[in-house]
């Protein structure tokens, strides 16, 4: 299905109109925000990709005991496009609040608001601010390089991808859309051949980043490509024999919930299907179980 070119204008300008949230998890007590167990609640969908990676990342480093985390559904129920149950902490935080009620949230419990609603900042917050059993997903020499993966992964496949999917195959600006999305994907294709992760033998931020995309590359993007496009896609099997390793990995299992990803795509998709829908690059199924996940039910 492709998204109409109005639907993603709309939304754009109402995530650009809204009032950010930027707090940040300070070092110590002389911080506003400090890290204390249980003191904060993440809110996310598993639709969200930028929710998912959070998940990872909150999985990875096994903070479960430490940071709370509720789901919400898959798909926003407030005629807004945003949650019902954030209502309240984003009206703490700056009320009247008119924009939509967003996903992923981090709120602080002691004051009742959000700390953070800005992704990239939640997903640092977590790796270096809290004590965590996992690997050093931010490792300080790698963090210029995890920055330019994570904007080649936005860049040149998610923005690449849905540029080509709403032009469509007809389209002059098409062929360009789609020659950016390949370059991106065969350069990181190369970066894997001699190496089990991005930036060497131990899995970082960039991984989760670049598994989340290409995660949404075959689930949602390829629904508005053409079938030579996806085919072309496909044809990077070092890549995706990448995304299914990790995809066996517990954590990357346990929180890859399709059903929530295609109803999310279903409800803000119109439109016909192209080609590309028929031709899955992987069959996700057979590498992700249902998932199990630890946390609290949505407020109510």
């Amino acid at each position: 299905m492709t998204t109409t070119a109005a639907a993603a204008s709309a939304e754009t300008s109402a995530t650009a109109a809204a009032p950010a949230f930027r707090g940040r998890i300070g070092p110590d007590a002389r911080s506003g925000h400090y890290p204390v167990p249980h003191r904060y609640r993440l809110y996310l969908s598993p639709s969200c990709p930028h929710c998912l990676a959070i998940a990872l990342t909150h999985g990875l480093l096994d903070l479960d005991a430490t940071l709370p985390m509720t789901l919400l559904p898959a798909v926003p129920d407030a005629p807004d496009g945003g949650y019902t149950a954030l209502r309240p902490l984003y009206e703490a935080g700056a009320h009247p609040y008119r924009a939509p009620a967003t996903v992923p949230v981090l709120s602080d419990g002691w004051t009742g608001r959000i700390v953070s609603n800005h992704a990239p900042d939640i997903l640092r917050d977590l790796a270096e601010r809290f004590d965590t059993h996992g690997p050093a997903l931010y490792p300080a020499h790698a963090q210029d390089a995890i920055g330019t993966l994570a904007h080649r992964c936005e860049r040149d496949i998610n923005q690449a991808a849905q540029h080509a999917g709403s032009l469509g195959s007809d389209h002059p600006g098409y062929a360009a859309a789609l020659a950016t999305l390949l370059g991106a994907l065969a350069a990181l294709e190369r970066r894997l051949a001699d190496r089990p992760f991005l930036l060497g033998d131990e899995l970082t931020a960039a991984d989760v980043q670049l598994w989340v995309t290409l995660v949404q590359l075959d689930t949602v993007h390829r629904w508005h490509l053409d079938a030579a496009a996806v085919h072309r896609i496909a044809d990077h099997r070092g890549l995706w024999s990448y995304a299914r390793r990790l995809a066996a990995h517990p954590v990357f299992a346990r929180h890859l919930d399709l059903d929530a990803i295609a109803r999310r795509h279903h409800a803000r998709c119109q439109g016909q299907e192209a080609a590309g829908a028929a031709v899955q690059i992987v069959d996700w199924t057979t590498t992700a179980p249902a998932p199990e996940r630890h946390v609290t039910p949505a407020p109510r």
